[in-house]
Formats: structure tokens, C-alpha cells, sequence
């Protein structure tokens, strides 16, 4: 028996054949052409096959993953189609006189490396990004079937690491779990892995092509992965493994079932979601509501500013279908780790520090009124609440509600319908927590989005992958940040949601009943999960 040791993208058991894959080395000829025309042509028809993948790849991904994940297609298309790297491209056939194949390599290479060299570390990452779509266009020039990597029955598939397009081709039936030699967990690979459910484990250093066909065992419990198990290994974990599936059956029979401790304890338990797609995973798992609609995925999904009745159509679909639920929006958080080119926010030492969220709506009022708009006029089709990121002082909440009662009496002279809806905004940073007793006093709830509050709080880039060993998400400080919060808004007789990933955290789910924590926002597939938590303590007993 060998063992392998690695990190664990999803606690769970996968047993089965290990299949390797390789994705495909091409030789590249370096020799000079003739027709540039012609190979000219070559790269203008596999460009637009590439750009056509990556939307049927969009498709799948919103399909299988949801929209958060699915979005880096979208950024893939918008980078296939940008017209300096292709006009880079061009230049290098007709310059150079070479090959399409070489030109693409070339260009494409050193867009890469340009990235690659960037400080900031979400700009450092988009590397892999331009390598991904690199490779979609070399298949398509050297007619390779990028689906063809899988092969015909349910496998463990070993790499050396996996593209997220690569990821999501991944035929899910046939897919028992991953295993690569690179990757972070923090990659968009390893989100797509987390959101299909899918044990994996990266950062394993001992792949060997030998592992070819043998019986792998990924325990994502212990970070190991086992070829050739003995036989009372195998036996534990295929034991295990058919636990976890009774206990996946029997979440099922707590959807209709209250959030409720044995000692009578309520909370709330919504859901977080990127768009309407994700509106049926809300329902799936009998979310109580969303408690985070993230509106920078219409932008992001947009090769331009999304006109207001986009943005209307949109939010009005998220709470038509779920009313009476609320639904939670985030006006637009764009900036830091999340850019669209066509906002022209400019390079930034240091973007999560910088022109982001609140800021850029404060700032460009035209853009930030038209979203208002469009949220006010969705509030008349169900049960809506706006909540504002980024806040850190009073002065920029009393501004942001300003715009948004400005943007209220311009549809009622217009005759446009207005319900009811509640403002609030998301606690991020220590300034919004030592000053949350003022904030209380002007919003109707406070949601602590605990990505960025740890991130502010232990002055740690939580993109930076090298941080990973300092980055404790329990720290004292963060829990206490979250403790005084409550306590805040609970003096001034609002709500307080939790909505960061700390939230879908079962190991503190306790913690934040005992310190009154009012909703818990999480990603859909951990709703049912946290209820059985829920639904299991008895705080009065201390247990």
C-alpha cells in the first residue's frame, strides 16, 4: 500500500480506480510560413471556437456549481476576446511569418508572464487564467477533443493539476474524485470542486504514473490518499463512506423542519447566492431566504455598465420567486479581487485597501443611482433588503441612504411602484465594528461578512496562497469583533446575520447561538447540514 498526503478541498471518502490524465503536449513548429492569410484565417476561426466553449462552458458550470463559479468562464470569454491580445497574435503571423500555433504560444505566454509578475496577488493568480485559455485555443488548432481526457467508467482522476475548464467538462457520473500534485485551495478549481461536491485532495507530491488503474482511496477526513489499500483499511473507509451517504439521505428529512435548538433557541438559516440561476439551489435546500444576493455578478457578466432595467429584471426575478422570503442584495462590491474592464477603476498598490464596494458608489453616483433604481422598483414583487459593503462611518451610510431616498421620490413622480424594504449594510472591516453602536442607530441590520473582517482584522491578503499557514479564521479577535457587533445592533433592536464563509463554519455554529447571532448565510449545500447542528444543541444544558 502506498500513501499519499496531501490538502483537502472536501471532507469525504472516494474509493475507486485511479485514471490518470495528462493533459496534451503539442510540438510547436518554429519553421516560417507562406500564407499568412490562410494561417491568419487558422486563428481567427479557433479563436471564435474557443470563445464558444467557454459559453457552453458557462452554461454547464451555472448548471453543476452555480453562478459564483461559473463566472470565471465569463471572464475567460472576455479574455479570449480582448482585442489587443489578439491583435498580438496577428502581429506575431504576419511579423514573424509563423505558424498560428506559434503565434498563440507566444502571445498568450507572455500575456501570462505579465501577470506573473505582479505584486498583487489575485492579479498573480489570473496567470493560470490566460494558460487556461491558451490551451482552449491550441486544441482547437491541433483538433484535439478536450473531452475525450475522462475515459469510459467512474474513475479517481490524478493530475498534475486541472484548469477549471478541464474541471467542469469533467463528466460528473464518471467523476468519484480529484487528486492533483499542484493547485490551492483557494483556486477556482478548488471552488468548482467544493461546489460539486466532490472529495479531492491537492498538494499531493506523491503521484506516480504508476498509480495507473490500481484501487485509490481519497480520505478527505485525514488529507490522505491510499493505492492499494489493505483489506481493513478499505473495509473502515467504504464503512465510512456509506455513512456519510445515510446521513446525506437523512438531511433530506429535515427540509420543512424549523432552525430550532432543544432548548427553543431560534435563528435563521438563508442562503448565499451570485444571480437568479442560483435561485433553484436556494429552493433545493429549503433556504429560509438569501441572506446575500451578490449584484456584482450582473456586472461582472456584463461587457458593459448593466442598464437599469437589466439590473431590475434580475433582482425582480430573485424576489418574485421567493416571496414572501427576503431576499438580501449587495449593491455592486466590485474592486480588490473582483474587476470588470470596462469601469476603468485603474491599477491600485494595493486594490483590497483601495477603490472598491461603497466607495466607487459614492464616488460615481449616475452608475450607483441606477442601481438603486432598479432595486427600489424590484421591492414592489416580494420581501427585498438592500445592504451597502464596505461601510466603515457614519457619514457614508447617511450619504448612501441619501442617494437611495433621492432615487425613491424620483420613481414615485414618475408613477413607478415602491414597496417595502429594509436597508442595512455588511460589517467588514474593525473601523465598522468600534463604531457599530452609531451605525445601529441608521440601518435596520447588520451582516458580518467574515472573509474581509478576518482579512482587515489580521492584516492578512487572504488571496495571498503563502499566508495560508498564518491565516487563522477562530482567532480571538475576530470572534470578539463578531461578539461586540451582535451586542450592537442587539442595544439598538436590529438583526445580525453572519453571510462570510465563517458562517457555514458547524464548528462555531454553537458559538454564534450563544452570542445571539440572529442569520446565518451560507452557500446552499451547507443549509440542511447547519440545521441538524441547530437541531441538535440544547444551549441550556451547555451542550
Amino acid at each position: 500500500m502506498q500513501v499519499g498526503t496531501g490538502k483537502s478541498i472536501l471532507n469525504g471518502i472516494a474509493i475507486g480506480k485511479l485514471k490518470l490524465y495528462h493533459a496534451p503536449k503539442y510540438e510547436i513548429s518554429e519553421a516560417e510560413i507562406e500564407d499568412i492569410e490562410s494561417e491568419t484565417a487558422r486563428f481567427e476561426q479557433a479563436i471564435q471556437k474557443a470563445i464558444d466553449q467557454q459559453n457552453v462552458l458557462y452554461e454547464k458550470a451555472l448548471e453543476t456549481a452555480g453562478e459564483d463559479s461559473a463566472a470565471i468562464f465569463e471572464v475567460h470569454g472576455m479574455m479570449l476576446e480582448d482585442e489587443d491580445l489578439q491583435d498580438a497574435v496577428r502581429d506575431i503571423i504576419s511579423g514573424q511569418k509563423k505558424t498560428a500555433e506559434y503565434a498563440v504560444r507566444e502571445a498568450f505566454d507572455e500575456q501570462a508572464e505579465v501577470f506573473a509578475q505582479m505584486d498583487d496577488a489575485y492579479m498573480k493568480e489570473r496567470s493560470a487564467d490566460v494558460r487556461d485559455i491558451k490551451q482552449a485555443v491550441l486544441d482547437v488548432l491541433f483538433g484535439v477533443d478536450p473531452d475525450s481526457m475522462q475515459g469510459s467508467e467512474p474513475a479517481i482522476l490524478v493530475a498534475e493539476d486541472l484548469a477549471p475548464s478541464e474541471t467542469v467538462r469533467l463528466d460528473k457520473s464518471l467523476l468519484l474524485g480529484m487528486i492533483t500534485r499542484e493547485g490551492s485551495s483557494n483556486s477556482h478549481t478548488a471552488i468548482l470542486a467544493r461546489s460539486m461536491n466532490l472529495p479531492a485532495i491537492i498538494q499531493c507530491k506523491e503521484i506516480d504514473d504508476s498509480w495507473e488503474g490500481h484501487l485509490g482511496i481519497i480520505d478527505g477526513y485525514h488529507s490522505k490518499v491510499y493505492v492499494d489499500p489493505d483489506e481493513k483499511l478499505l473495509a473502515e473507509l467504504t464503512a465510512k463512506m456509506q455513512e456519510d451517504e445515510k446521513k446525506r439521505l437523512l438531511l433530506q428529512e429535515l427540509k420543512g423542519q424549523e432552525n430550532v435548538t432543544k432548548d427553543g433557541t431560534k435563528i435563521k438559516i438563508y442562503a448565499n447566492i451570485g444571480g437568479p440561476s442560483d435561485l433553484g439551489m436556494v429552493q433545493e435546500n429549503d433556504a429560509g431566504g438569501v441572506g446575500l444576493f451578490r449584484s456584482e455578478f450582473v456586472y461582472l457578466n456584463s461587457k458593459d455598465y448593466p442598464s437599469e432595467e437589466a439590473q431590475f429584471a434580475a433582482y425582480r426575478q430573485a424576489v418574485e420567486t421567493l416571496a414572501p422570503k427576503q431576499v438580501v442584495i449587495r449593491t455592486c462590491d466590485i474592486g480588490a479581487d473582483k474587476m470588470v474592464e470596462y469601469m476603468d477603476l485603474g491599477d491600485e498598490d494595493n486594490p483590497a485597501l483601495g477603490f472598491r464596494a461603497i466607495r466607487i458608489g459614492l464616488s460615481r453616483k449616475d452608475f450607483f443611482k441606477t442601481q438603486l433604481r432598479a432595486l427600489l422598483r424590484a421591492s414592489a414583487f416580494g420581501n427585498l433588503a438592500i445592504m451597502f459593503p464596505m461601510i466603515i462611518s457614519k457619514w457614508e451610510l447617511e450619504e448612501a441612504k441619501k442617494l437611495l431616498e433621492e432615487c425613491r421620490e424620483e420613481l414615485v413622480k414618475e408613477g413607478v411602484a415602491v414597496g417595502e424594504y429594509q436597508v442595512g449594510i455588511m460589517i467588514e472591516t474593525p473601523a465598522a465594528v468600534l463604531c457599530a453602536d452609531e451605525l445601529a442607530q441608521i440601518c435596520d441590520f447588520f451582516s458580518i461578512g467574515t472573509n474581509d473582517l478576518t482579512q482587515y482584522t489580521l492584516a492578512i491578503d487572504r488571496q495571498n496562497a503563502k499566508l495560508e499557514p498564518f491565516l487563522d479564521t477562530h482567532h480571538p479577535a475576530v470572534l470578539k469583533a463578531i461578539q461586540m457587533t451582535v451586542e450592537a445592533g442587539h442595544r439598538h433592536g436590529i438583526w445580525v446575520g453572519i453571510c462570510g464563509e465563517l458562517g457555514a463554519d458547524m464548528t462555531l455554529t454553537e458559538t454564534f447561538l450563544r452570542m445571539g447571532v440572529d442569520e446565518l448565510s451560507v452557500n446552499p449545500k451547507s443549509i440542511l447540514p447547519i440545521r441538524k447542528v441547530v437541531r441538535e444543541l440544547d444551549l441550556g444544558s451547555g451542550s
